[in-house]
């Protein structure tokens, strides 16, 4: 059978509307800096290391029991009336909604034999109306609005502009000479799969046993404790996908987390979020397999074909037996190639691991030889060589900004290469790869602006938010729910002390779906982690000792 031939890819979508809801202000409202929950309901009953009440929101997972009233906890003593100590970030049970079903899929409903069997089980935390105003909102859909103000409830942003009314019992946040962005989305993170503080035993990225694992899903090895997750929260980061390691040509499945406290990554896992297949280029899948094979890159390329010529037989058997009304015996399962397949139909997003410029261009070719999409190419040190090619075929690429020359492959990095893919007209990305990085993912597009003009292309502050929220969204498959300040979106707002391009610029609060799971001031809002148990709160303070 000839191989499947890809149709004419589509034109980028189109960005969102500039436009911002300008509604009438009201009177004189009165600020508060801080919220608190609903109040506690019945004790928890405690275990002998009371693992529910290990850190601010681990309480929230202990399914239908909360922390009761007077109890200390390692992170403070729960007020009567409150929801405790960070009670917006669920340190109470029962501070997540009623529903625990699943959003349908994103990039298509799962085929069988794949329909998902790992469901989300994530419940958004208990939030109070919210208004954060007199601050400049970043809104990544438009210019930027000066001493504006952005209304959140029932974990969507309701209205976004210069003037917003406030209902009487929200929370009202004055921000004053701060700034206001979405919250920041990574599109490449090893969080939870290489968990701190390292070591073989954490060590769970790479099955590195060949050079196709398509058979496995890195949530499988995705540690909620990993105390990296609070400090990426703490950098205004609140969505992330999780890889594979790049060891092998095809390294499995990616998943997409809220950066949110949980028990269990299902509690995490980004409701409705299509699944990503990692693969990677060039040097890693060549250094790792250079005694069993692959050992040249002409092999890498030989065996993604011959990975996508079985998907392809795989994809044949089961359309045909699900076309003839399911008579006779289904064929064979094989998770491998159920991922692969699901990737030929579209319901999976391809993400690759590639630097150079040749070996971008021949990815292109081998996904058109197929009939499947790349999403986006991610390290892309050498992107800037092929930008035009990445525009022409709506292919993002998860970059950073002048990270390059630590090995052969990624000798040719410039400084340059986030604003020349972005004058391009291509879909630039900051992503990370780094626990550190993620937090600091805005200081990194930094740099690629102030490249930029030195060559000439001036990328503003409002086009430049996109390269860490929307542009990122899209990657994932959900610009249509989070990326941008805009009514209907979910209510993911990062509160910046100042200028959040800034070095001296820090995460003041932080919103998940509209509920306050960061606030810096105040360390009863920070979330530890069970890990973490023995950072004992100060009682006069209520800081660490």
């Amino acid at each position: 059978m000839a191989p499947a031939t890809a149709a004419a890819p589509p034109p980028l979508p189109a960005p969102p509307t500039a436009a911002v809801a300008a509604v009438p202000a009201t009177g004189a409202i009165a600020t508060v800096l801080t919220s608190r929950g609903p109040a506690a309901g019945p004790p928890i009953r405690r275990g002998a290391r009371a693992l529910c009440v290990a850190a601010v929101g681990v309480a929230a997972a202990c399914a239908g029991r909360t922390v009761p009233a007077g109890s200390p906890t390692p992170t403070g003593t729960v007020a009567a009336g409150s929801g405790g100590p960070g009670a917006n970030a669920a340190a109470v049970a029962g501070a997540r909604g009623a529903s625990s079903a699943a959003s349908p899929a994103r990039a298509g409903t799962l085929s069988l034999p794949n329909a998902d069997p790992f469901p989300s089980t994530y419940r958004p935390f208990a939030a109070r109306p919210t208004l954060i105003r007199n601050v400049t909102l970043l809104t990544g859909a438009g210019p930027a609005v000066p001493n504006g103000a952005v209304l959140l409830r029932d974990g969507k942003i309701v209205a976004v502009g210069a003037r917003v009314d406030a209902p009487a019992d929200a929370v009202v946040v004055d921000g004053q000479g701060k700034y206001v962005t979405p919250g920041l989305v990574d599109t490449h993170s090893h969080l939870g799969v290489y968990p701190a503080p390292g070591g073989q035993a954490l060590s769970d990225g790479n099955e590195a046993t060949n050079p196709v694992t398509a058979h496995v899903w890195a949530e499988h090895s995705v540690w909620p404790q990993d105390p990296q997750f609070p400090r990426n929260l703490a950098g205004g980061v609140t969505t992330l996908q999780v890889l594979p390691g790049s060891a092998n040509l095809i390294g499995g499945r990616s998943v997409v987390l809220k950066v949110v406290p949980a028990r269990t990554v299902q509690e995490m896992k980004f409701p409705g979020a299509a699944y990503g297949l990692k693969m990677a280029c060039g040097e890693n899948p060549k250094r790792v397999y250079a005694n069993r094979g692959p050992a040249t890159r002409m092999g890498n390329v030989a065996g993604y074909r011959a990975a996508w010529i079985q998907a392809e037989g795989y994809r044949r058997r089961w359309d045909a037996w699900l076309a003839g009304n399911r008579q006779g015996d289904a064929p064979a399962r094989d998770l491998g190639l159920e991922t692969l397949a699901e990737v030929l139909r579209g319901n999976i997003l391809v993400h690759t691991h590639c630097y150079r410029a040749d070996e971008m261009a021949q990815m292109i070719d081998v996904a058109r030889e197929f009939g499947y999409r790349i999403r986006s190419f991610h390290h892309g040190v050498e992107a800037y060589k092929i930008a035009d090619l990445l525009a022409r075929d709506s292919i993002s690429a998860s970059i950073w900004s002048d990270w390059g020359g630590f090995k052969m492959e990624a000798l040719d990095g410039v400084r340059g290469n986030l604003p020349l893919v972005h004058g391009a007209a291509a879909l630039a990305i900051v992503h990370s790869d780094d626990p550190s990085g993620s937090q600091r993912l805005l200081q990194e597009a930094a740099k690629g602006m102030a490249a930029g003009r030195q060559l000439g292309i001036d990328v503003p502050e409002h086009e430049a938010i996109r390269w860490v929220t929307y542009n990122a969204a899209w990657a994932l498959g959900l610009h249509d729910r989070i990326g941008t300040l805009e009514a209907g979106k979910n209510a993911d707002v990062v509160l910046w002390s100042g200028n959040p391009f800034s070095v001296y610029t820090r995460a003041e609060k932080v919103w998940v779906d509209g509920a306050l799971l960061y606030d810096r001031m105040d360390p009863r809002q920070q979330w530890r982690t069970d890990f973490e148990l023995g950072f004992v709160p100060s009682p006069a303070a209520g800081g660490t000792r």
